[in-house]
């Protein structure tokens, strides 16, 4: 199987930086469940099977993206998934004195990085334009 990258190598570099993230992301959520679970707000039931179900659709984006027929659809997935999420940041965010080990610099800048991985994932699984 050929992973056929978009032919725009930064556009092949956000691909790939994509995938890696949702890839280690996912595998995260199985490994290291209790840090996931343990950063969403109260208000949100069923921690840890939204831990789970997420970490499933994060693998399973992330293999979407490397088959050329289904990279779209996994993008879409992929960006709806981040949009679901930022609650959870945000929430860190607004709630810095619950996480004494995270720096409040880290989460703002976890905030900007989100709106850069929704372009990426945008951006890499949509078809080039013709000029």
């Amino acid at each position: 199987m050929t992973l056929n990258l978009p032919p725009n190598r930064l556009q092949a570099a956000a691909l790939i930086f994509v995938f890696l993230w949702f890839f280690a992301g996912g595998l995260g959520h199985f490994f290291a469940a209790d840090f996931f679970a343990n950063i969403m707000p109260d208000y949100l039931p069923w921690h840890y099977p939204a831990v789970y179900i997420s970490g499933v659709f994060e693998l399973l984006g992330a293999f979407g993206l490397l088959i050329p027929r289904y990279r779209r659809w996994a993008g879409n997935g992929l960006f709806v998934l981040t949009l679901v999420v930022t609650p959870v940041n945000v929430h860190m965010w607004l709630n810095p004195q619950l996480f004494p080990d995270t720096s409040e610099a880290f989460l703002s800048i976890r905030l900007l990085v989100q709106v850069f991985l929704l372009y990426c994932i945008w951006w890499s699984t949509r078809e080039p334009k013709a000029l």
